[in-house]
């Protein structure tokens, strides 16, 4: 299984620390056992929720994938004044602990917009949450127009990382970057872009088309 480089430090601290709770309960004997045995869950659910799998799934210009994996919570017309500086149809993937975090790419292009804003932390199932909590945007220009893709902290999220920087090219389904327990993903779409999910769907990075760019 493959482990985000993100994940590693903590994989390391979980093994070092259970580590720590078997050597003192093998010397002390007593109740250090049931803080060892306890232990044993979490240190294997880590790497696991760092797990980055390989995402192979269906390539073009014409669509519009998935960048995160979890539940489509809202899709809504909004105005989007920052980059698109346009109507723009917001389609947003919730993660929860249990979902794999890596977020990837949605299209091919070039990244012609970058911005991070502190924010607060409120349930990122909330609407409020794609205005205040902590964020980070990218804008990206393709073939067929601009999108724009931004990473939104959630209850637990105290950590948003963002691959790529400003005049990179970046490749649809490719590695975007990922967010630490728990939070969502949104995807402003040009409102002529027809959307392919729906509210309650669930998604898969790089996997599944969310939407059409108009023809």
């Amino acid at each position: 299984m493959s482990i985000a480089p993100e994940g590693r430090p903590f994989v390391a601290a979980s093994v070092m620390f259970l580590a720590v709770l078997i050597g003192l309960a093998w010397w002390r004997g007593g109740w250090w056992i049931v803080p060892a045995v306890l232990w044993c869950p979490l240190t294997a659910w880590v790497p696991w929720f760092f797990r980055d799998p390989a995402r192979n799934g269906p390539r073009g210009d014409g669509i519009v994938l998935a960048p995160a994996d979890g539940r489509v919570v809202s899709i809504v017309e909004v105005d989007e004044p920052t980059f698109l500086e346009r109507p723009a149809t917001r389609v947003s993937v919730f993660m929860n602990v249990f979902d794999v975090h890596v977020n990837r790419h949605p299209v091919s292009g070039t990244v012609n917009h970058r911005h991070y804003r502190r924010g607060r932390f409120f349930n990122a199932t909330l609407d409020k949450a794609s205005e205040h909590n902590e964020q980070v945007s990218l804008g990206v220009h393709t073939v067929h127009g601009t999108l724009l893709i931004r990473q939104i902290a959630g209850l637990l999220a105290r950590r948003i990382v963002t691959d790529p920087q400003v005049g990179e090219a970046v490749h649809q389904g490719e590695r975007l970057g990922m967010i630490r327990f728990g939070s969502r993903v949104d995807t402003f779409l040009p409102r002529e872009a027809r959307v392919r999910v729906s509210v309650g769907d669930r998604t898969k990075a790089g996997l599944t088309i969310v939407a059409e760019w108009p023809q």
